[in-house]
């Protein structure tokens, strides 16, 4: 199975997709809007051909090979993330440096308007089935599945502070709706 259908397995038919930024200039990625996937009511986004590049981890050295996803209840701001799924795979590719579980970009103000949510955590799709989490490619490589999630300046900051594993300890603690990107900020004193 391919990179488009294993995507389509779990996330719902490609709806629409865009290869460019928002200045117009073409992307080596596309962005898919994928509808009626195994989540109801969720749209999920996600790169597509953004594995073809070899990004390094910070940690170890070695080359990866990534995909981002995000996704939304279909609450307001949901047409922002085509937009910004693309911005932080362009982030990516600029830097060549992988984005990691745990790893955090931002804070940088809200990523919708009317949202508390201003920073994304990189985290394994916990939401879908374990065989989502990675796929071979045509390639000969496997890429990763990256499930960029938005958290608030507060959670970016306890991250910061007590690191990633404690940080998913108080997601499962309180288990919100991390596809909701209205959601209240988690209660969390840091450390």
């Amino acid at each position: 199975m391919g990179l488009i259908e294993h995507l389509e397995a779990h996330l719902g038919l490609i709806a629409a997709g865009w290869s460019k930024d928002s200045d117009g200039r073409p992307r080596e990625f596309r962005v898919a809007a994928f509808a009626d996937g195994t989540i109801s009511g969720v749209q999920s986004f996600s790169t597509i051909g953004l594995s073809r590049h070899d990004l390094v981890s910070p940690r170890s050295g070695r080359k990866l090979r990534l995909e981002l996803l995000a996704g939304e209840r279909g609450g307001p701001g949901t047409e922002y993330l085509p937009g910004l799924v693309g911005q932080v795979a362009d982030e990516l590719l600029a830097s060549g440096r992988a984005l990691l579980r745990g790893d955090v970009i931002g804070p940088r103000g809200p990523l919708v308007p009317g949202s508390r949510m201003e920073a994304w955590y990189a985290a394994a799709p916990v939401y879908y089935d374990d065989g989502f989490a990675g796929v071979d490619l045509d390639d000969g490589h496997r890429a990763a599945i990256v499930w960029i999630v938005p958290i608030s300046r507060g959670e970016a900051q306890f991250v910061s502070a007590n690191g990633w594993r404690e940080f998913e300890n108080e997601l499962i603690k309180h288990d919100p709706d991390l596809l909701d990107l209205h959601r209240e900020e988690l209660p969390l004193a840091t450390r």
